[in-house]
């Protein structure tokens, strides 16, 4: 069966530097922004990105929802978020898996506990979220460098807070290739680990090597060649889905940016368009019950 996605093609994360650019609509498929960085922005900003969401089709991906953070929940911040979608037509929101805040925000994406517990408390957070949107999220799979209270995999967390919350999956595969060297696993088999049914886009990136055991997620470089190769091999387990390039500093001049979204096209071109079965249900039976 057919799945539908929010968008098609190849995006872009837009950023305040592009301002004054002209965006091609023919270089790129869609575009993506924190909701945070937006809301209740005036002036010549305003104008501007009303503008360009009138013109292209719009994905988000939140930076300060904190959805496993031990204080509570910003409804205050939802409801804004509900508002922004509205206005400017998005067609997805998406956070991290991860929490960044507690009583006040702490600057940086930290690792929620691989427990049955986090699994239920976070689950229990992510449905209220999409109560309150009246839609479903996607939750993305992040980049971290510790593990406290490590109960289980980080495959078999993410497949149980997907599955308990029943929401959906951006799919980050720079965080997967970044994560497997890191912590040792291998990123193929994690990958076909997923639930290709609950994803709704993905994300693509550079990242910083600190040395051949130590990959930090930045989103300040080019992608390399082994993250292509893995988005080469989603693309093989479960069709050519909607991929979105992410650069957050370093941003080079527009038409190299162009460049690299045109590669993802290229790789959604000669994927299959039929999937091959392969981490349709999470079916990774070995990582999902690691401990």
């Amino acid at each position: 069966m057919q799945r539908q996605y929010p968008v098609q093609g190849a995006g872009l994360g837009l950023r305040r530097s592009m301002m004054g650019e002209t965006l091609d609509p023919a270089a790129v498929d869609f575009l993506e922004v924190a909701p945070e960085n937006w809301i209740g922005v005036g002036g010549r900003y305003g104008r501007w990105f009303r503008e360009v969401t009138e013109r292209f089709p719009f994905v988000t991906h939140g930076l300060s929802l904190s959805i496993g953070a031990p204080a509570p929940l910003d409804e205050a911040l939802v409801r804004s978020i509900r508002e922004f979608i509205h206005t400017h037509n998005i067609r997805c929101y998406s956070e991290h898996l991860s929490y960044c805040s507690d009583h006040g925000h702490l600057y940086d994406l930290l690792p929620i506990p691989f427990t049955e517990e986090a699994v239920h408390y976070v689950a229990e957070r992510i449905r209220r979220v999409q109560d309150i949107l009246e839609q479903r999220i996607a939750m993305e799979n992040v980049s971290y460098y510790a593990a406290p209270g490590q109960e289980m995999s980080e495959l078999a967390f993410i497949n149980a807070v997907l599955q308990e919350a029943d929401c959906d999956l951006l799919l980050d595969v720079n965080n997967i290739y970044v994560n497997a060297i890191n912590h040792h696993y291998d990123a193929e088999a994690f990958l076909y680990g997923l639930p290709a049914e609950r994803i709704r886009y993905v994300h693509v990136a550079g990242h910083y090597d600190e040395a051949d055991d130590l990959k930090v997620d930045t989103h300040g470089a080019p992608v390399i060649d082994p993250v292509w190769d893995l988005l080469q091999k989603a693309y093989a387990a479960f069709g050519p889905m909607p991929t979105l390039l992410e650069r957050d500093f370093n941003i080079p001049p527009l038409p190299e940016l162009y460049r690299e979204v045109d590669r993802v096209r290229q790789y959604q071109a000669t994927a299959p368009a039929a999937m091959k079965g392969r981490g349709v249900s999470g079916n990774s039976p070995e990582l999902l019950n690691a401990r």
